[in-house]
């Protein structure tokens, strides 16, 4: 086959995996996104090895599946942003700054004393406390818009809180690795700074005062699906300007993007569109994709206690810590342990940093396993335990503390 056809082929496979998987994980009471993912896993070099069979042999078949669902989490999080209020998520500034805080900083601590634990020097410590504080956000707010609860307290805490996370853990890691290579100075640490509150303030600016007056004149234009390309452009060029300006991930450009659109006339013009367009396509790339990523065969048994040991702080440490900034704002003890819930995914970023530190030489192969274990083992377990916290008592469904955002949604 030509590589046009190999990609056809495996696009058509993914597809009706991930929606037969999420049918049946519906079925099971659970969010679909879980059935994604572990039909993903199924279908990657764990057992099936979909991109290595004979009959597709294009060498960057993988890269471009990848992309495409690196478009997905960006339509994704477009949508998270476009069912929100600007005004709603200012009003929870206080707890997503705190849940961010303290999860980030109780992570960090914990993965810090496990790896002096496991015989790790400082430094090689901290890069897996580091490994260990950083949160995937995608997961839970697709789990929240399954669930119909991302304009919730919890959820717009949440996605509030993973901003915070992405500044934070940036700012972070970016200073330590300047500090560990002898090159950091005051100067360089506050540029890192000034250019996230750059990008942060250009595209909060440009998204209040400039893009309504676009979506206008988008509207007026005689074109086919003018708002929606309108909309499509916007997000991917904020995503560019989150990534090549802020140093940040491009889903919070996007993020911001959809943000942004939510605050204008023409919204409603594009849920239908753009849910169409992420969801029939991008999205169920995206979450197979990560099982397409991972390989359970090359977990070394012999990090199986380092990887338990990282799975248990990874949860702990934002069911404690984020759940104690969020209670610490107001939030009562089933909300606050909700939003802890939603910051326990790891994803890339945790890779990223744990790759780092192997290439320095600060940390074995054996806690890289480890670190790929927990990212598996913490995406795998976010969506159940969202969907059994979110559930309303038995009893009584009056005591859900979402139900009134359920039905304004």
């Amino acid at each position: 086959m030509t590589p046009f056809l190999q990609l056809v082929f495996a696009i058509a496979v993914i597809l009706l995996a991930a929606k037969l998987a999420g049918y049946f994980s519906i079925r099971l009471g659970q969010p679909s996104v879980l059935g994604e993912l572990l039909v993903g896993i199924l279908l990657g070099p764990s057992l099936i090895n979909l991109l290595k069979l004979s009959i597709l042999n294009d060498a960057v078949l993988g890269e471009t599946i990848t992309q495409l669902g690196d478009i997905g989490v960006m339509l994704l999080m477009f949508l998270a942003g476009l069912e929100l209020h600007l005004d709603e998520l200012r009003r929870n500034t206080k707890v997503s700054a705190l849940a961010s805080a303290f999860g980030l900083i109780i992570s960090v601590g914990l993965g810090w004393g496990m790896g002096r634990l496991f015989g790790f020097g400082n430094e090689a410590a901290l890069f897996l406390g580091l490994a260990l504080g950083a949160t995937s956000v995608s997961i839970s707010a697709q789990t929240l818009l399954e669930l119909k609860v991302l304009r919730s307290r919890v959820g717009l805490g949440l996605l509030g809180a993973a901003v915070f996370d992405d500044v934070m853990v940036l700012l972070v890691f970016s200073a330590f690795l300047a500090l560990a290579s002898g090159n950091g100075s005051l100067l360089s640490l506050l540029w890192i700074f000034l250019k996230v509150l750059i990008f942060l303030g250009a595209a909060m600016a440009f998204g209040i005062w400039v893009l309504p007056r676009l979506v206008k004149i988008a509207a007026r234009l005689p074109i086919s699906q003018g708002i929606l390309t309108f909309a499509i452009v916007t997000l991917l060029g904020y995503g560019l300007a989150a990534e090549l300006v802020g140093g940040m991930a491009a889903i919070i450009g996007a993020f911001l993007a959809g943000l942004m659109f939510g605050r204008t006339p023409e919204k409603g013009l594009l849920d239908q569109g753009m849910t169409a367009l992420a969801y029939s396509l991008f999205v169920p790339i995206f979450f197979v994709n990560i099982g397409l990523a991972i390989n359970l065969r090359d977990l070394d048994a012999s990090a199986l206690w380092m990887t338990l040991a990282f799975v248990a702080i990874a949860i702990a440490g934002k069911l404690l810590g984020a759940g104690w900034g969020a209670h610490l704002a107001g939030f009562k003890g089933r909300e606050a342990l909700q939003l802890g819930a939603g910051m326990v995914a790891r994803g890339e970023v945790s890779l990223i940093i744990a790759s780092v530190g192997l290439e320095a030489k600060l940390i074995s192969t054996d806690a890289l396993s480890a670190i790929v274990g927990t990212v598996i083992i913490t995406i795998l377990v976010t969506p159940p335990i969202l969907r059994a916290l979110f559930e309303p008592p038995k009893k009584s469904k009056a005591n859900n503390p979402s139900d009134e955002f359920q039905e304004a949604s």
